[in-house]
Parts: structure tokens; sequence; C-alpha cells
């Protein structure tokens, strides 16, 4: 017999236990179907970005920010320390902690809002009158039923030809968060978001980290100005990168990964790694949700189809996340699963994709949201452009970080802010001041008038907005 309920959500990541908890306080009944175990087999909802992804990553990220401040900034702050040590295994145990309240609380939020939770793996069964029935194979299988659908089945590690995970000498970002030991020679291939952030990591904790891109320029996606700082950044702090390379034969022996390539002059090279983490990309999770089942139509690279509203070619079938178009953002999951379940609702649930902001949590941090330069000029768009350096801030300097810059970019007839793009110390908090400037249409000379906090670093964003008009004060 099915248990029936108004919305199934089949996922626990972003997009799918926010799409459920929404969809409970819209007063539905819902169940949401997750399949994430943690070390003892127990539930651990948070998909991706709570379990192998967003949140332990930025808590290794913290550990060995910590580390290096002790070990290279403290000393010019007239804070010694002596015989500096490295415990990788408690920091990993830190990072496993922070995963674990993460999934306990989203556990906690669900049974709060009412969703009946199902620990396992959610597919299509089939398509009734009134519905449809999903399988849900746990530790017992059972099958539930609803009206409404919400796939949100997020994405997996693309596996590069000839060098599957193992996740002990060639790592996923699963392996690449869970080493206990650190690597002296470290490959990295993809300088991608992932690839970039577990390389600071391990670069922080002394690791010699190559990292090998087939792509001719770095952070092709980034403002122009802003990716070449960065590149400028990362040589400097010691990340040897090689872009324009086509990776050859890559090799496991007993304690080393031999990686053959030919470099952006046409010369064959090779490189020998204690690990190699292996970043380019994620494909959507599709495979075993039995989509055939019902005819739920997939794309040609596998993506849920989906229209502007995230209504899939089925009847009251829903998809949002990774595993449909747009950014794999977990922010962009959040906002879809509520826009979806507000639409179920009969409500106007809204996504602005021109104002999701995109984070590298890299040292420096690198954020932005908008249209960069280069796209402006593609698109052949007049604007006008404003810099201001950290440089000249105040607040950074008392930090000691000066690294980097805000830009901004606006319409060359009505100042509306087109874009803002930030490298340097926080980047991450201070992109929301202009996705709320952009989200209200604002124009550069709204965020020049804003009385900002001095000394803080909100007041670069202030100074770029003047120097739009070429009228920038601290510098």
């Amino acid at each position: 017999m099915s248990k029936n309920f108004d919305v199934v959500v089949i996922g626990g990541g972003p997009g799918g236990y926010v799409a459920a908890i929404r969809a409970a306080q819209l007063g539905f009944s819902v169940a949401c179907i997750d399949e994430w175990k943690n070390a003892k087999g127990g539930a651990a909802p948070g998909g991706t970005c709570t379990n192998v992804g967003c949140i332990p990553s930025k808590a290794l990220l913290q550990s060995s920010e910590h580390y290096e401040h002790a070990g290279h900034g403290f000393a010019e702050h007239g804070i010694e320390v002596k015989d500096l040590t490295l415990n990788v295994k408690k920091m990993v145990a830190r990072k496993d902690t922070v995963v674990k309240q993460n999934n306990d609380g989203i556990l906690y939020l669900l049974k709060k809002n009412k969703v009946t939770f199902f620990h396992g793996r959610g597919s299509f069964a089939k398509a009734g009158a009134g519905g449809y029935e999903i399988k849900v194979a746990g530790a017992a299988e059972e099958t539930v039923a609803a009206k409404h659908v919400i796939v949100a089945t997020g994405s997996t590690p693309r596996v590069l030809p000839g060098a599957d995970f193992d996740e002990k000498m060639i790592l996923s970002n699963t392996g690449a968060l869970a080493m206990t030991e650190v690597p002296k020679r470290l490959g990295l291939i993809g300088a991608g978001v992932i690839g970039l952030e577990m390389g600071s990591v391990w670069r922080r904790l002394g690791s010699e980290v190559t990292v090998l891109e087939a792509l001719p320029v770095f952070l092709g996606a980034v403002d122009e100005q802003v990716a070449k700082e960065a590149q400028k950044q990362f040589v400097k702090q010691g990340l040897a990168i090689n872009l324009g390379v086509k990776i050859g034969a890559i090799t496991t022996g007993k304690n080393d990964v031999t990686v053959n390539y030919v470099d952006d002059k046409g010369a064959a090279q090779k490189a020998v790694f204690d690990k190699l983490i292996v970043s380019i990309g994620r494909i959507p999770n599709t495979v075993g949700l039995n989509a055939e089942a019902v005819g739920l139509k997939l794309d040609e690279r596998g993506f849920i189809a989906v229209d502007g509203d995230c209504k899939t070619s089925l009847a009251n079938v829903w998809a949002v996340g990774d595993v449909v178009r747009g950014p794999m953002l977990a922010h962009k999951a959040e906002e879809e699963g509520v826009a979806v379940a507000e639409r179920i609702a009969g409500q106007h649930g809204h996504v602005n994709f021109n104002t999701i902001p995109s984070v590298i949590y890299t040292s420096p941090e690198i954020a932005s949201v908008g249209k960069t330069e280069q796209q402006l000029k593609a698109e052949n768009i007049a604007y006008k452009a404003g810099t201001f350096p950290f440089l000249a801030n105040g607040r950074a300097r008392a930090l000691g970080d000066t690294t980097g810059f805000v830009k901004f970019l606006a319409d060359a007839k009505t100042d509306e802010i087109l874009g803002v793009h930030i490298i340097g110390p926080q980047a991450s908090e201070l992109i929301s001041e202009a996705v709320v400037a952009m989200e209200f249409r604002a124009s550069s000379e709204d965020i020049a008038r804003i009385c900002h906090a001095h000394p803080t670093l909100s007041e670069a964003l202030k100074e770029a907005a003047l120097a739009v008009d070429g009228r920038a004060l601290n510098f």
C-alpha cells in the first residue's frame, strides 16, 4: 500500500530539502526522499553541498587559512608562534563534525515543518491517473505516491576517461576532502572552482600543487581583468598553473600517479604526483531515476528538460538544481526549490538568473554577479567601468590583506549596474550588496551616494561606483 502525499521531493540537497520545507509551509503534505549516508550508515541529507562540497570545503579552507596565518602572517602583528605543528586528522575530524551538524540541522528542520523523511534512493515506479508512484529503496523497499513530484537529485563528478576515481590516488571532491595526510606533490586536472579551492587548502598545508588546465585561458568564465589578477596571485602563492594542456595517459603506481600530457607549445610532458585530484566539471545525477518508466524527457547531456518555471515534460513533475539547466550552485537550487513550491500553490515563484552571485573561496576570494566586461563587449552593450583597489582601503590595510579590487560595470546611458566583480578579502560577503542593488535595478550613482561605515571593506564598493564617473575620493 502506497503512502500518499501532495508533494514528493526526490533528493535532499539544497534544492530538495528547501523545496520540501517551503511546500509544507504552504500547507501541503510532503515527503522528502534522500539516500546520502554518513559513516555509520545513518541519514545524511544535504546533498553534495553539505556532505562533500560547499560545507566541508569551507571548513577545511578555514582551518588551512588559520594554519597559514599562524605560520606566515601572525609575526607582523607581533604574535610569535613557536614549534607550530599540524594535525591533519584532527582538522578533517572537525570538518566531519561541521558536516554532521548540518545534516542533523536539516533533519530537524524537516521534522519541525512536518515533512516526512524517507532514507533511501527514490525512483519513478509508474504514472497513474492521480499522480505518480515513487519507489524508495532503503533498508526496506516501500512506495509513496503524490500528485506533484519535484526532482532534485543533483550532480556527480565528471570522470576523465582512463582515470576512474578510486578516491585513494585519483580523487574527486569526495576524496580530496578526506585526505588525512598532506601529499608532497599534488596534481590538479581542471582549474575550476572545486579544483582551485582544494588546491588552496593543500597548498597552505604544505603541498606542491600543479594545475593542468585544458583551456588556453585561466578562469574563462570570470571577468578577464579579475582572472588575470587571480592567476598572478595564485602563481605568487606557489601554484604551478599550466594552461592549454592535452591530457594523455594516466597511470597509477603503488604510491604515485603519473600524468602524461602535451603542453601549450606542443611538447610532451610527464608529471608524477602523490595524489591527483580530477575536477573537470559535474554531470546531472539522473542515472537510476528510472525516468523512462514515466516518459520523463532528458536532453542530450542528461539534464532533465524544463521550461523557465522548472516544469518538465510531464504534468505536475518539476525539477530543480544541478539536474536542470543553469549554474550548478547551491543557492540557485534553493531559489528554484522555493519558487517551484510556490508555483504548485498557485503563487508566482520568482528566480532572477541575472542576479545569482558566484563565489570562489580561494585566497583572495573571487565573487561576481551580472555581466563580465567581455560579455558586454560581445553583446555590443555600451558600458562604463570603474575599479578601486583594496590597496587604498583603510580596513584592508588594517587587516593586512590589500590584494585585489572591486570593479563596477554600468550602462553607458542609464548608469544601471550591469555587473560587479570583486577579488580580494571577504569578497563572498561584499558581493551581496551588489546583488541587492541589481535586484532593485540600481545605478552606480545609487551605490556611490549610500553612506558606508568607515573603515569597512564595503567602502571599496562605494569608491568603485564613484570611479565609474571618474570620481573616486580615496585614490
